[in-house]
């Protein structure tokens, strides 16, 4: 597949990473020489340089023969121009990066994709989301759902208290008569390595395990893994970014007591405007007095979202101190994107890091509806859906010769999720929610294709 990427900042790079493991071919365009050298040097990718938009350009990069052309720049101006002006050129399909959500919620009355965009994609908006999430489902630091919460995947650090702990997969399974989750992946502590567990795989102490539990399976995970459930109600948001302003508004649809700090007068002033269910302060966050008058040791959760990650991390360090049970912090360096139990926040979300996410869904063969990867772990969670002719129709899970660095995780059919067992059926029409290494997706995507 030739696949033409504009824009080599953090989303754009990340996306030509990913691809390139794919043994895509890749054309990364931007207008910044030094984000092309560092990319071509890293990458087995052609690069240009130009602007977007150019018409020229696009001809060099042969967009006529692009089966998909991805905008991702930091204007989405250009995005939107450039992806349009791709598909006139003859791109197959394209997706725009945006920054205003508005586009998103009117996407099906404005009609992009009769102008040429056939995708948007808008890291804020999945930031916001992220944070709902991860609110929901407190106590789990990973969390994706899939269709609608039919199955949904759920991330947790073990603790001593864990009634599953030095016991192997298939014990703890027994614990349950019933199953609504199984651990689809594990990083033992101090390391670096991701396991695709097995029946004789031991639960230790300081394990991150990521789940797969369908409806009730949550509640079960709680209780075994020995955490109480506390109910998330007040929130308090530091930053009056794009995404501070759309968590806020989500969760005050949602009946959560939020209160929201932006330090600039003028922009705290228009969202006490636009956030009426909201009490907005005019303040700085870093200020420990500030953070004490409006009673963050009284907050359920603390959420950090400003344009400054140091700010972010500090500010929820800080939270933590005071008894916060959940901090959030957004951060743009990709590099503290790994450090966040280390340095004790509970979760730390990267917008860019999203969006190349959800990007590479529309990238998978076979009939891959769904992706994400699992945060920190090396490891990759797809959504199938089985074709009447896909070698897996009609198969029985424990006959099936999948790949030991592979796992299915759960299956919905009907829109009913279930974790299967060995003696499960699969047939034509299941969504079959896979979890596997990166060596091993091109042998599962043929089970599917």
């Amino acid at each position: 597949m030739k696949i033409i990427i504009a824009g080599a900042g953090e989303v754009g790079f990340h996306l030509a990473k990913l691809l390139s493991y794919e043994s895509q071919e890749i054309t990364l365009i931007d207008t910044k020489k030094d984000n092309l050298a560092y990319a071509g040097e890293h990458l087995d990718i052609r690069t240009i340089k130009g602007d977007a938009t150019s018409i020229a350009v696009l001809k060099d990069a042969r967009i006529d023969t692009a089966s998909l052309y991805i905008a991702v720049t930091s204007s989405e101006t250009t995005n939107i121009t450039a992806c349009v002006l791709a598909k006139q050129l003859g791109a197959k399909r394209t997706i725009a990066r945006i920054s205003n959500t508005e586009f998103i919620d009117n996407k099906e009355t404005v009609g992009f994709s009769k102008f040429g965009i056939d995708e948007l994609i808008s890291p804020e908006s999945l930031a916001a989301s992220e944070i709902e999430l991860l609110l929901k489902q407190y106590g789990f630091n990973d969390t994706y759902e899939f269709e609608g919460g039919a199955l949904t995947m759920l991330g947790l650090r073990l603790s001593r208290t864990a009634t599953f702990l030095d016991k192997t997969v298939k014990q703890a399974a027994e614990l349950y008569s019933e199953l609504h989750f199984i651990p689809i992946a594990i990083q033992r502590l101090g390391t670096q390595y991701t396991i695709i567990p097995r029946g004789d795989t031991i639960f230790k102490e300081g394990d991150k395990v990521v789940f797969m539990t369908c409806k009730g399976g949550g509640e079960e995970l709680f209780q075994l893994s020995g955490k109480v459930k506390v109910d998330i109600k007040n929130v308090m948001i530091l930053g009056g970014s794009q995404i501070g302003y759309k968590t806020a508004k989500d969760l005050c649809s949602n009946k959560f007591n939020v209160k929201l700090i932006e330090s600039r007068r003028s922009k705290a002033e228009d969202l006490a405007d636009e956030l009426p269910n909201a009490l907005v302060i005019c303040g700085d966050g870093r200020n420990v007095d500030i953070l004490d008058e409006e009673n963050v040791s009284d907050m359920d959760a603390f959420i950090a979202v400003t344009g400054n990650s140091e700010t972010n991390i500090m500010s929820c360090l800080l939270a933590k101190s005071k008894g916060v049970k959940k901090t959030i912090a957004l951060v743009e360096n990709m590099d503290y994107y790994q450090l966040s139990q280390s340095i004790g926040i509970d979760t730390l979300i990267n917008k860019k890091l999203l969006a190349a996410n959800n990007i590479f869904r529309y990238i998978r063969k076979g009939e891959v509806v769904a992706m994400t990867k699992l945060t920190n772990m090396n490891a990759e969670l797809l959504e199938f859906v089985v074709k009447p002719k896909s070698k897996i129709t009609n198969k029985v899970i424990k006959d099936l010769k999948f790949p030991k660095s592979a796992i299915i995780g759960g299956v919905i059919r009907d829109g009913h999720g279930s974790i299967p067992l060995g003696s499960f059926k699969i047939e034509a029409g299941d969504r079959v929610v896979v979890c596997c290494l990166p060596r091993s997706i091109s042998e599962v995507e043929r089970f599917f294709s």
